[in-house]
């Protein structure tokens, strides 16, 4: 699959067993040079070994970082701190970056290369669904500060994206739901198709079993944005239906607690609760999302609601303009809408949402 961009198109490779082929794809991109392989202390046990040894057959000088799993490293401390691996390991501007890992590793790496000597160039191998069907796509890098979710961050494309839906075998299934929350998301704002063909899998393992069709169909979605509106000034905020109410809920219940596939979920099926109370999206499409939530075992309801502190974290959306807002509603199944509020109006949303 190909980004076609003004100033920058890449390709997207998706395919079983590509990472045994790393090699020859990295060299097709780069010429020899050293290469900073940036992964967390939960994938690289599995699969930094084997990039290792491939990126050195194919003539290049892998540095390998490992930080620690989990959402309190796409901070700017571990961005610093990679700064300087980069700076005592001779980085220079012709070398590059392979971020290996999920959504986490993919911004933070991503923005470390955006920004070390003022941007080095660097691919995405993501090794979650969540990063194969949304985060490593796009030119979105960022870090997440104690105010709000990815509030620093720069658009800077990679150089190109490896898929391989067989590192998904190794994911636990929860980290599983948290890609499909984002993939019916997908289906929900602009694919009826992808929509029906969800309808009929059984459940996380069928998907699985279909994860090169479905991951495709759901990047088709988001390159077709993307390749419309790069900077996100227009038509690519639709990519974030559920996010103004899931970002929220995962910076109120501490990053980590609450993923952001499930974080999304929720997002997605209160806001068009809401849309739905207010005659903005069509009687029945909530019952309709509902259905596909639960089949896959992702969240319905948030034990602790707090309308107060979710406004609070909702002030610092990037989606906001000044005093207001643009949320992300549905038109229907398969098409959603821009619609801009007042975000003091929010409040009523998130009462109307409990």
């Amino acid at each position: 699959m190909q980004v076609n961009l003004k100033e920058h198109s890449y390709e997207i490779l998706i395919k079983r067993g590509a990472l045994k082929e790393l090699g020859r794809w990295i060299n097709s991109l780069w010429t020899p040079q050293k290469i900073a392989v940036i992964t967390d202390t939960n994938v690289a046990p599995l699969y930094s070994q084997t990039v290792m040894k491939q990126l050195t057959a194919a003539g290049h000088a892998p540095h390998l970082a490992v930080v620690p799993a989990g959402e309190a490293s796409k901070s700017l401390k571990t961005a610093a701190e990679l700064y300087d691996f980069l700076a005592e390991a001779g980085f220079t501007r012709s070398d590059g970056i392979l971020a290996l890992g999920g959504g986490v590793i993919g911004d933070l790496a991503g923005f470390v290369a955006s920004t070390y000597m003022r941007g080095i160039h660097f691919v995405q191998i993501p090794t979650t669904l969540l990063a194969q069907v949304d985060s490593s796509i796009g030119g979105k890098t960022g870090v997440n500060t104690s105010k709000a979710k990815n509030l620093v961050g720069t658009f800077s494309q990679p150089a190109g994206v490896l898929i391989d839906p067989n590192v998904l075998e190794t994911l636990e299934m929860r980290r599983v739901r948290e890609g499909i929350a984002e993939i019916i998301k997908s289906a929900a704002i602009a694919d009826l198709h992808l929509w029906q063909q969800l309808t009929q899998l059984k459940d996380e393992t069928d998907l699985l079993y279909h994860a090169e069709t479905i991951i495709t169909a759901a990047l088709e979605v988001k390159r077709h944005v993307v390749e419309e509106d790069e900077f996100d000034n227009g038509m690519r905020l639709i990519l974030n239906f559920g996010h103004t109410i899931g970002h929220a809920i995962e910076n109120t219940a501490g990053y980590g607690v609450v993923s952001h596939g499930e974080g999304v979920a929720l997002g997605m099926l209160k806001i068009n609760q809401v849309s739905e109370i207010k005659g903005l999206t069509p009687m029945g499409t909530t019952a309709q999302l509902k259905e596909m939530i639960m089949k896959f075992h992702l969240p319905t309801e948030l034990p602790n609601w707090d309308e107060n502190a979710l406004y609070q974290a909702i002030t610092h959306d990037k989606k906001a303009r000044g005093t207001n807002l643009k949320l992300i509603l549905l038109a229907e199944i398969g098409q959603a809408k821009i619609v801009e509020i007042p975000l003091i109006e929010m409040k009523d949303y998130l009462k109307e949402a409990l």
